[in-house]
């Protein structure tokens, strides 16, 4: 109660205070805004500017380009299709046998790390603990490391050989069931969004693991799958060094298309080598990258925006 007008003085005082520190805090993320936006926005135009260079150098001839960078297309982007088609370095198959190789790296990497992850969110055993950080400290493993391990038990079974044909994806595939990355970032999603006494419930009902695992779980990982999956592919996409080793003696059909171009690129010093054609080929690898990653992040969205209506 107000008793008296020092009373009112106080609480006119801490009003004013309270105004005061709020309109400061306004202020301050104001500021954060801007520079946040600002930033996103420089970062923004790098990427599209980066992508609008090699757009518009594959549309010039290898002459052009050698004179300088111009914002207006060229005339040679029939030739350079062509030219990169008529090049002895088979380029479609290499994006056929990347997107495959992609594909189904991704495709193992999310399913077998979200069951994992599911086993570790779910289920109390000896050694739980251990066997979590034991999936952490594999993370920090570098993947040149376990390269040459892996290649030589490739060669040990014979999947590293001119005659191994289409079995050499087998050490570029199989490997991406282990994913520590793939799995950490699942498992710290489950321990936010999946309470163990939905689980439970569904075991009361009846439900088996495998059902409990693909008709509650997988559906609410969707988001993190999403995500997870398009990591993978572009990084199973652009990986060369394990490629290199596993597909040195295997014919040219069976080549990545990081090998191609890297065969494009050691061309530099013959005369067959165009930077046209070069241009050309970078623009149809990225192709794909550009599409499963529109595709997955709308499909984020999506399942993001109809969860926040529903809750």
């Amino acid at each position: 109660m107000v008793n008296s007008i020092e009373d009112v003085r106080v609480l006119d005082t801490r009003g004013s205070g309270h105004d005061a520190l709020s309109a400061k805090a306004k202020a301050i993320l104001i500021v954060r805004r801007i520079v946040a936006y600002t930033v996103l926005v420089l970062l923004s135009f790098i990427c599209l500017f980066t992508l609008y260079v090699l757009i518009i150098n594959s549309t010039k001839s290898h002459s052009e380009i050698q004179t300088g960078f111009s914002f207006l297309p060229g005339t040679s982007f029939g030739d350079n299709w062509q030219k990169m088609l008529d090049s002895p370095l088979p380029v479609i198959n290499g994006m056929i046998n990347s997107f495959l190789i992609a594909f189904a790296s991704a495709l193992l990497s999310c399913y077998f790390s979200a069951l994992t992850a599911y086993g570790i969110h779910m289920y109390q055993f000896k050694l739980k603990r251990i066997a979590f950080l034991f999936i952490i400290l594999v993370m920090m493993v570098p993947s040149q490391v376990s390269a040459i391990g892996l290649v030589m038990m490739c060669q040990d079974m014979g999947l590293i050989s001119p005659s191994s044909g289409a079995l050499a994806y087998i050490p570029l595939i199989v490997p991406a069931i282990a994913s520590p990355i793939v799995f950490f970032y699942i498992k710290q999603y489950l321990d936010s969004i999946l309470p163990k006494e939905m689980v439970e419930a569904a075991r009361v009902d009846g439900a088996g693991e495998l059902r409990i695992f693909h008709g509650m779980v997988l559906p609410i990982l969707k988001p993190a799958l999403a995500i997870q999956f398009i990591f993978s592919f572009v990084s199973s996409w652009n990986n060369y060094f394990v490629p290199q080793l596993i597909l040195a003696n295997a014919s040219n059909d069976l080549k990545t298309i990081p090998l191609a171009l890297a065969i494009l690129n050691d061309q530099s010093n013959t005369q067959t080598f165009d930077l046209g054609r070069v241009y050309m080929v970078m623009l149809l690898a990225i192709v794909p990258l550009l599409i499963v990653y529109l595709v997955f992040s709308n499909f984020i969205l999506k399942n993001l925006t109809s969860g926040a209506v529903k809750g």
